[in-house]
């Protein structure tokens, strides 16, 4: 018996052993697969361009374990770069675009833009091919030497509108309230909970930046397309775009083709006969044949602001103490001799904030800090850019939002309609100062309001120093106000019209270097470094990253940060620099 007993273990164990190496070949498996082959550029070939996926801007918010496939995933400063160094590729003629909906901001799109123009010095051509096109495609597509469109497709070009939901008629009905408290008249991020429309003041603030955005996207296609004024706007007024007759008519398109016609087109500009294919290289492709020559010790970082502004820990968008340790790693490496802070921000946390500017400006005496506005850098996104020793912002880049609120929800009512209600005892007048079915006492409701005013003082304050402006001058441009990046810079809360490079050009300047390496934080993480921290967490932190990314995985991006904002919005003491970031621009 014993001896069957022990041979029915060692069975046990073999199985299991045997389980074990199996599962573990199919994880090695796995992820050798994954690890593509490095490619080669071949003579003669063309960079295709889509961008169907959104454009990021720090290489981490598109590399997810739970999303093997990152080919279409590449940041911004990687695009700006594999355009500027295929203008010098010998193997590359010229650049092929195949853009439908782009996911991203102006700004953005303004900055690839320009390095596209940049190319075109190289003498090399730049084509456009569309199977529909909406407006932020087209605006990039502009830039071609010739823009082809499919004839069954329409063209999208409208103008600009801003769309911005409200929520008050909603809580009522259900009996959900908001305790709302704010400083500044064009504070209009909780205007959703208060409002069943736009009020004056923002309406004015709203016109007022699309019509500098639109300024600035009209005069652009215009230029790039040689026609005139009068025959764009009848164009966009009458909705011409969306027949392709017209379009091409009014000439926003040169011809109108069929996608193998216009594979042929570009065979005959590269001199290829009609059965020869084009050597075509995706970005992602593209930039893993590109190399850094430079051997300086000498580093520039770019630290990355993405996203609304947190307490805390975590690797999605900018919470305070995972933002605080990258600093710190910057501060201690004296290899780094300069940075460029990148920011793509509507703000939130006051408190986050100001522990992230107070950090920042520890840095800065130690290192040059030259700050680079992306989309947006408003309220808590500005704040924290106070620490730069010179601001650079695109013109449609929106910015300001100089102002303080606080919102606190109680669902009373809701409770009360379906039959709970609630009693409490308390031994000083404000021990229950709030309660989500209470809502707020009348002591929480002023001490927040004094909150919310010193809050705002302190914004000023920061903004004065930096800016080195008066209290007056800082307080007539904030209560909240947003300004496009073009006004910015006219009313000085910004220094320059000047794109991403523009700011590491500066910096490297300001550093006194020639050559250097540019170092990414957050450090760029591979799907290997994920999956490593998924089967053995180091500690309670990456576990809660992990959570996060489940959560992501379940729920989709857009999900995902409203799940973050719904979380955010519940925490009654804390006092917000957020701008009014539910509005959408197209």
């Amino acid at each position: 018996m014993k001896k069957f007993i022990i041979q029915v273990l060692a069975t046990i164990v073999g199985i299991i052993l045997l389980t074990s190496i199996g599962v573990f070949s199919l994880i090695v498996i796995n992820i050798i697969a994954f690890i593509p082959s490095k490619p080669v550029v071949k003579d003669n070939s063309i960079l295709e361009i889509n961008l169907n996926n959104p454009i990021i801007e720090s290489p981490n918010d598109g590399i997810d374990i739970f999303f093997i496939d990152n080919e279409n995933h590449i940041s911004l400063k990687e695009i700006l770069d594999l355009i500027k160094y295929a203008k010098n590729d010998d193997k590359i003629k010229g650049i092929s675009l195949k853009l439908s909906n782009l996911n991203a901001g102006y700004s953005q799109i303004s900055e690839i833009r320009q390095a596209l123009i940049d190319f075109k010095q190289s003498n090399k051509f730049i084509y456009s091919y569309s199977n529909d096109c909406d407006q932020k495609a087209y605006y990039l597509s502009s830039i071609s030497d010739s823009l082809f469109l499919n004839p069954n497709a329409s063209l999208e070009l409208t103008g600009l509108s801003a769309e911005v939901l409200f929520y008050k008629n909603l809580g009522q009905k259900y009996g959900i309230g908001f305790e709302v408290i704010r400083h500044g008249k064009y504070k209009s991020a909780v205007e959703p909970y208060l409002r069943e429309n736009l009020s004056k003041e923002n309406k004015i603030q709203l016109n007022e930046l699309l019509q500098n955005y639109w300024h600035k996207i009209s005069n652009d296609i215009i230029s790039s397309r040689k026609i005139t004024t009068e025959n764009f706007n009848e164009c966009v007024d009458s909705l011409y775009s969306f027949i392709p007759e017209l379009a091409l008519r009014y000439k926003l398109v040169d011809r109108l083709i069929n996608e193998s016609e216009y594979d042929n087109i570009i065979k005959k500009k590269l001199g290829f006969n009609d059965d020869e294919n084009i050597n075509k290289i995706s970005p992602y492709q593209y930039n893993k044949t590109i190399k850094n020559d430079s051997k300086s010790n000498n580093k520039i970082a770019i630290l990355y602001a993405t996203g609304q502004i947190y307490t805390g820990i975590g690797d999605t968008e900018i919470h305070s103490k995972t933002f605080i340790d990258n600093i710190n790693e910057i501060k201690n490496d004296d290899n780094i001799k300069a940075v460029v802070l990148r920011i793509n921000s509507p703000g939130g946390s006051a408190n986050a904030s100001a522990e992230i500017l107070y950090e920042l400006l520890e840095l800065k005496k130690k290192k040059p800090i030259i700050v680079s506005f992306s989309n947006i850098a408003a309220s808590g996104g500005y704040y924290i850019s106070m620490a730069g020793d010179k601001i650079y912002a695109q013109e449609n880049t929106l910015t300001g939002s100089i102002g303080v609120l606080g919102m606190i929800p109680d669902i009373k009512k809701l409770a009360n309609n379906v039959g709970i209600t609630t009693d409490y005892v308390a031994t000083n007048a404000n021990s229950l100062y709030y309660s989500l079915m209470e809502g707020t006492s009348e002591g929480f409701r002023d001490i927040m309001g004094k909150g919310v005013e010193i809050t705002y003082k302190k914004f000023v304050n920061v903004v004065m120093k930096g800016r080195n402006m008066s209290f007056s001058q800082v307080d007539s441009l904030g209560g909240g106000r947003i300004w496009s990046g073009k006004d910015a810079v006219r009313h000085g809360l910004v220094d320059e019209i000047g794109n991403f490079n523009d700011a590491i050009n500066y910096a490297a300047k300001k550093a006194n270097l020639s050559k250097y390496n540019l170092l990414t934080y957050p450090k760029p993480k591979s799907e290997w470094d994920l999956f490593l921290s998924i089967i053995k967490p180091d500690n309670e932190e990456t576990s809660v990253r992990i959570k996060d990314r489940f959560l992501k995985y379940e729920l989709g991006n857009d999900n995902y940060k409203l799940l973050q904002k719904l979380k955010n919005i519940d925490s009654g003491q804390e006092i917000k620099c957020l701008m009014p970031f539910e509005i959408e621009i197209r």
